[in-house]
């Protein structure tokens, strides 16, 4: 049910993008729970069942609204309306986005490009067009990006590559923003139950069959990822949008979050600086 802008208080107003299911669902009905207008977008609003059986259970009001993230003509009417219609926009999730499962020799630079182009250009293209207004509230710009952002993955190369880019653009952007008044945030999820076979949206099986000389390699690969989605590791979309939910309410949020013990864990395997505080302190300190 979308809100009733002739009603509508100052209050905070978040927008959130890739709400059909998993984390961006969950993290929606998390924001309005606690009390944020929200404004829910989906490439396809005809997929937006779920979120508002969802949100019906919780007992809250969502804005669903139309936003895809690779089409900026969308992306500019969206957060366009979001202001028009509510005079302010606080906070922005990045969530949309896409699995890949593929390797280098066995596939196209354009599926490359393709994954660049929904995890990592959709990402700018929401960013941009909210900083106008996020600089106006002083507000917050979340992203949620993986534990693959942070360590590379077999066979996630281009999505992991598309992952390592938001993370980079983001950590370089938050002391800029930040001298501005606009918070900057990350959220590193790790394995979160059921999205991995039911999100990349491939024939598994026919994918093995496919990879030639790395077959035996995928079918490993993919045994391992599959047990950990399934197991007692991977979290429930609410348990992950939990990070997000710290990333808006926060007093002082950190720059990267992850969602879990496990997620911390795996990411420290490559990160000193675990909460991002390090990096910013110094980079901030060239800015400030």
């Amino acid at each position: 049910m979308p809100y009733d802008a002739a009603t509508a208080s100052d209050a905070r107003t978040v927008l959130i993008t890739g709400t059909s299911s998993g984390i961006g669902l969950a993290a929606a009905v998390a924001a309005a729970r606690a009390g944020w207008r929200t404004v829910a977008t989906l490439r396809d609003t005809g997929r937006a069942g779920a979120l508002r059986k969802a949100a019906a259970e919780a007992g809250v009001e969502i804005d669903i609204r139309q936003l895809d993230v690779v089409d900026e003509q969308s992306v500019a009417a969206a957060v366009a309306g979001v202001v028009a219609d509510y005079g302010r926009l606080d906070a922005v999730v990045n969530n949309a986005g896409a699995g890949h499962v593929g390797t280098l020799e066995m596939e196209t630079v354009a599926d490359v490009r393709e994954v660049m182009e929904v995890n990592f250009f959709g990402v700018l293209n929401v960013s941009k067009a909210a900083l106008p207004h996020l600089r106006a509230t002083g507000g917050r710009l979340i992203t949620v990006t993986s534990v693959g952002g942070v360590v590379g993955q077999p066979f996630n190369e281009a999505y992991c590559a598309a992952k390592f880019a938001v993370e980079g653009y983001m950590e370089s952007l938050a002391p800029v923003a930040a001298a501005v008044g606009v918070h900057v945030s990350v959220v590193e999820p790790g394995a979160v139950a059921t999205e991995f076979v039911n999100n990349i949206g491939l024939d598994l099986e026919a994918e093995i069959a496919a990879a030639g000389p790395y077959a035996d390699a995928l079918r490993n690969y993919i045994a391992r990822t599959v047990g950990q989605f399934a197991s007692d590791a991977a979290q429930t979309p609410a348990e992950a949008a939990g990070a997000v939910l710290t990333a808006l309410t926060a007093d002082r949020p950190a720059f990267r979050l992850q969602t879990s013990a496990w997620a911390t864990a795996f990411t420290a395997t490559k990160l000193a600086d675990g909460d991002g505080s390090a990096v910013l302190g110094m980079t901030g300190s060239w800015v400030g």
